[in-house]
């Protein structure tokens, strides 16, 4: 059975989508851009639109009573792959920060253009133990 995943501290989704699914083992989020839930600003600091993105994922997460260590793989969508060294250095960080066991899988990809014009775009998928 499938449930939809929504939390008030993340954004609210831009479109006909919802935050995330969870099928009982395995959540998947929605990308997940750099808006910050509370202002609904966005910085111009690529180092603090990843953050916010992770945040983001973090929050849907632990909405569905996950954490960051259930984490299995990321994909993040960069708008300019000039950015990838500046967003995998706070990627890290977050991930250790969130003392996960292992770097989860990931695909990284750069896009000509994401909703609201930010840098970064995020989605992950999580399983449950």
């Amino acid at each position: 059975m499938t449930k939809v995943i929504h939390t008030e501290n993340a954004p609210a989704a831009i479109g006909p989508y919802v935050q995330a699914v969870d099928l009982g083992n395995l959540v998947f989020t929605s990308g997940q851009i750099p808006v910050n839930p509370k202002t609904g600003e966005v910085s111009a600091d690529i180092t603090e639109q990843a953050r916010q993105a992770l945040e983001n994922v973090k929050a849907i997460l632990e909405q569905a009573g996950l954490s960051v260590a259930n984490i299995i793989k990321t994909t993040v969508f960069v708008k300019d792959l000039n950015d990838f060294a500046t967003v995998n250095s706070e990627y890290e960080k977050f991930f250790r920060e969130n003392n996960h066991p292992a770097f989860p899988t990931r695909s990284c990809v750069e896009v000509a253009r994401l909703p609201k014009d930010v840098g970064l775009e995020i989605e992950a998928i999580a399983v449950r133990p």
